[in-house]
């Protein structure tokens, strides 16, 4: 199976921002994936398309959430996709 990328939108100064990357930090005790994290203000593109929807997650290229993300939700998402793999 390939590595699974989560990418996290987020930008300096977010309360929900640090605690979902402090969730994703915990869900990659359990689950093997490389977190990408990308500032929306690096981009005016970035900023204009997350500005009111951050912190963003997407696996693998698929929005997972946004605004509060839940651990047990981007959990039950990597189990599907671990799920769909091996069948």
């Amino acid at each position: 199976m390939e590595q699974t990328t989560i990418t996290l939108y987020t930008r300096k100064s977010c309360p929900l921002c640090d605690k979902a990357k402090s969730t994703l930090l915990e869900l990659n005790k359990e689950w093997e994936f490389a977190l990408e994290e990308i500032d929306i203000e690096s981009s005016d593109e970035l900023t204009e398309q997350y500005g009111l929807m951050i912190p963003v997650v997407y696996i693998d290229g698929v929005e997972a959430g946004f605004g509060v993300i839940n651990k047990f939700d981007i959990s039950n998402r990597l189990h599907e996709k671990k799920a769909n793999f091996n069948s």
